[in-house]
């Protein structure tokens, strides 16, 4: 996908002030049953189609209005993916701007998980 210059800008400004992991990482901490909330940030229609095996949905265009009802802890560790790591990352900016400590963007998305062949969910 071609992303406007405008977007990019935003993108390369959030991801200078949030953490980022891999595809790689995420996997592997799942298969260790690490704990923490797994978040597609992605619109629904996406979700639908197929998420990343584990994982919960809260669109990026409702995270900021729903978060503190479903993870009220601000201390809880977060990993958001989206398409390819670009609204993971200004969603992870906001929800740190929110209040929230340990909140990670999954660098690549659902793009480089399904690369992976990692496991789905329908």
């Amino acid at each position: 996908m071609n992303h406007s210059p405008g977007f990019l800008k935003i993108c390369s400004e959030a991801k200078k002030k949030i953490t980022e992991t891999t595809v790689e990482e995420v996997f592997k901490r799942l298969s260790n049953g690490e704990k923490f909330h797994f978040v597609d940030v992605r619109e629904d229609s996406e979700w639908e189609q197929g998420r990343a095996k584990g994982a919960k949905h809260i669109g990026k265009g409702i995270i900021e209005r729903d978060i503190e009802v479903l993870i009220p802890d601000k201390d809880a560790e977060i990993v958001l993916y989206c398409g390819g790591g670009y609204r993971s990352a200004l969603a992870a900016e906001t929800l740190q701007r929110m209040g929230y400590k340990k909140v990670i963007s999954m660098d690549g998305g659902i793009k480089a998980w399904r690369e992976k062949n990692y496991p789905e969910e329908k």
